[in-house]
């Protein structure tokens, strides 16, 4: 059942993905997974996991639970999101490795990881597209 589920939400996934790059960032905020999820997933939510605490996570796994009753839409949007969750954590995490090199060219005396991200993301001489792809990525720019 969760491989299916898996198949479906990867192919919906690529779908998902082309549709919203256009209009958005490479990931999405954690605010739009939510309103994206409440949007496309709502009657699901509703029908299966109703009167259940929804929380840290619990959502995904009553739709995982139900996967075999819920919408292609939603196992759609659910696969999607949290594939761009999960991007945008793993450039959120990434980002002082990938851009090292500009922030010892223009961030150097600057102290403490918020105030070098400022730093980063003000800084309009940074042209290593890694490191403005990864700023990107993480939801900072």
């Amino acid at each position: 059942m969760m491989k299916r589920f898996c198949m479906r939400a990867g192919a919906a996934l690529a779908v998902f993905l082309s549709l919203t790059a256009i209009a958005r960032a490479d990931t999405i905020s954690y605010a739009d997974a939510v309103t994206t999820l409440a949007e496309e997933c709502g009657s699901d939510i509703k029908k299966f996991c109703g009167g259940e605490n929804l929380g840290n996570g619990r959502i995904q796994a009553c739709l995982e639970k139900n996967s075999s009753k819920v919408s292609p839409t939603c196992t759609s949007t659910l696969g999607s999101v949290l594939t761009s969750i999960a991007q945008r954590q793993a450039a959120q995490a990434s980002v002082f490795k990938v851009c090292r090199h500009d922030i010892s060219q223009y961030c150097n005396s600057v102290k403490g990881d918020g105030y070098v991200l400022s730093c980063l993301i003000e800084t309009k001489r940074v042209d290593n597209r890694e490191c403005n792809q990864a700023i990107t990525d993480a939801g900072w720019r």
